[in-house]
């Protein structure tokens, strides 16, 4: 891949976050970013997220790691678990950021993209899906990636937070 290229990131950060913790380790964002921008060439990497007051601390950390935050509020689900459901806005920016760069690397297991990962390799616009777990990555990613699926299963070693 030519380093000249003008990638952009579309990261769903709960997704990923508890694909790599069911792999029994923790992501080092700051690593990820740099694995990001090297391997893939990524110029920006929008990290979408609920929002909490209380984790201000952590999103200066991803922001100091390179990322641009998406914010979602959150809402408390029926199990009593924080949820920022930031499906639709990790489409919309990607959609809307199009005219902006080369190709996107769409990481999530959710195959609620399905549709979007379909539209950007049928437009020759998708670099790679990034998926955290191998084992609960979504059917429908595998069928709509077309071998332009790579799974983080084998990433401890360059990505995991020590």
């Amino acid at each position: 891949m030519l380093q000249t290229e003008n990638n952009y990131a579309f990261i769903d950060s709960q997704n990923v976050n508890l694909g790599v913790q069911s792999l029994g380790w923790r992501l080092s964002y700051r690593k990820f970013y740099a694995y990001l921008k090297e391997k893939y060439a990524v110029k920006r990497a929008y990290l979408f997220i609920g929002f909490i007051a209380k984790n201000q601390k952590l999103y200066n950390r991803l922001s100091e790691a390179g990322f641009e935050l998406v914010f979602k509020p959150t809402k408390i689900g029926s199990d009593g678990r924080i949820k920022g459901n930031v499906d639709s806005d990790l489409v919309l920016k990607t959609i809307t950021e199009l005219p902006f760069y080369d190709k996107a690397i769409i990481a999530s297991n959710d195959g609620d993209f399905y549709s979007l990962v379909q539209y950007l390799n049928e437009k020759g616009r998708l670099e790679v899906v990034l998926s955290p777990n191998k084992k609960y990555c979504s059917t429908l990613l595998h069928r709509t990636a077309k071998g332009k699926i790579h799974f983080m299963n084998n990433m401890r070693d360059e990505l995991e937070y020590n």
